[in-house]
């Protein structure tokens, strides 16, 4: 089993700082009362198209983009980074509460076309009731994952190509249809950590995500999943979600990670962890208990970092380490049975380069990648160094907001 590689796409701002969307003290709602943050990149096409490139260049297989509402919309997002990028493909995030499975199933066979078979699902059920109702979902939280799992029988039905009648409590659906089938079908990406989520996972999808808990507690869900998978007659990949921050050494690493710590106020850390400790996701809620909202002891087992969680939701863990070290927690990941590693660091141009040139030849010496060349090879240099950016060459960034 070999390792698969993605990177993320900051579609919602990008910057040196783990402070994004929470620059913003109110949520960004009221823009007078907005905190100055430097050094904040703004996701315009041109810097992301520079973090896609990054990330095909250095090996990566896929890009996730998020979904919500400090993020542009993922769809149009991804279609456009299509035409810039060869062999990337991308994760698009969406909420199966905000779009019809007909349309959605009909755009993802769209979207392969286009993009010649480059795209992958990432199924985002929701888990914070006032955004969904800003999107005008007003169902609980074991509902919706109830909605979800009628989303995605629906959308596997009209894949087949013919016309598919479907009878439950949130969809109805008479002939429904996608004349011309997905090819390949897209692989559908879901994570969840609740009562309600593991059988929706276990029926319908083809990779379970877990955000980067410690070792013990990611064995657990795998062992969760899997069962319920294996009652339905299935198998189930995994995957997780994690940021990264690894350097020629590991004294380097940490002292960046500190100084990321250091950006962040106590106000900023209060507000992010008052707003975050509302949210209905026990998979958030797992996050935030990994820290408990303190800054004491952010390394909960070794070289996993929960620092990025006191001021971001989701993903709030980040492999912190020298590039050996870093790979070693990958590969203990790996033997529990992770497949997929989704991958971030901020700033998301940099970081790709620090992983794709650190820690992929590590994986690749390990055999733990596809046997093949260098994504790197042939890639002219620049001052007797590689054209990437760690080795020396200019960085083109973005202007910020």
């Amino acid at each position: 089993m070999s390792v698969h590689l993605h990177w993320f796409l900051p579609t919602g701002g990008d910057g040196r700082t783990l402070v994004d969307r929470h620059a913003y003290t109110d949520g960004g709602i009221r823009r007078d009362r907005i905190t100055p943050v430097s050094g904040v990149r703004a996701p315009d096409v041109g810097y992301l198209t520079q973090i896609a490139g990054a990330a095909e260049q250095l090996g990566f297989e896929a890009v996730l983009t998020p979904t919500g509402t400090w993020c542009e919309d993922a769809w149009l997002t991804t279609m456009a980074l299509t035409q810039v990028t060869e062999r990337l493909k991308f994760l698009v995030a969406f909420r199966p509460g905000v779009i019809s499975p007909v349309l959605a199933a009909q755009m993802a066979a769209t979207f392969q076309r286009v993009s010649r078979g480059r795209l992958l699902l990432n199924v985002v059920t929701g888990g914070d009731s006032t955004e969904q109702k800003r999107f005008g979902d007003h169902l609980d939280h074991d509902q919706r994952y109830a909605r979800t799992d009628e989303f995605l029988r629906i959308v596997r039905g009209v894949w087949g190509g013919r016309p598919f009648d479907f009878q439950g409590e949130h969809y109805q659906v008479e002939g429904g249809l996608t004349a011309l089938p997905p090819d390949p079908l897209p692989e559908i990406f879901f994570g969840g950590s609740s009562a309600a989520a593991g059988p929706v996972a276990a029926r319908n999808v083809d990779v379970y995500l877990t955000w980067g808990e410690p070792p013990e507690q990611v064995r657990q869900k795998i062992d969760w999943i899997r069962g319920l998978a294996e009652r339905e007659g299935r198998t189930v990949r995994f995957g997780i979600r994690l940021h990264t921050l690894s350097r020629d050494s590991s004294k380097e690493a940490w002292a960046t990670a500190n100084r990321l710590l250091d950006d962040l106020d106590p106000d900023t850390v209060a507000a992010a962890q008052q707003a975050l400790g509302r949210s209905e996701s026990v998979g958030q809620q797992r996050m935030l208990a990994l820290h408990g909202g303190s800054r004491d002891a952010l390394e909960i087992s070794p070289n996993l970092w929960a620092g990025v969680g006191l001021v971001r939701g989701g993903a709030g863990t980040a492999l912190v380490g020298s590039h050996a070290e870093v790979a070693d927690r990958i590969e203990e990941y790996h033997a529990l049975g992770i497949e997929h590693f989704v991958l971030s660091g901020y700033p998301h141009l940099e970081e790709a380069y620090w992983f794709g040139e650190g820690v992929r030849p590590e994986l690749a010496a390990r055999g733990l990648l596809p046997a093949g060349p260098s994504p790197l090879a042939g890639v002219p240099a620049a001052n007797g160094r590689p054209a990437s950016a760690p080795g020396g060459a200019p960085l083109l960034v973005a202007g910020g907001r």
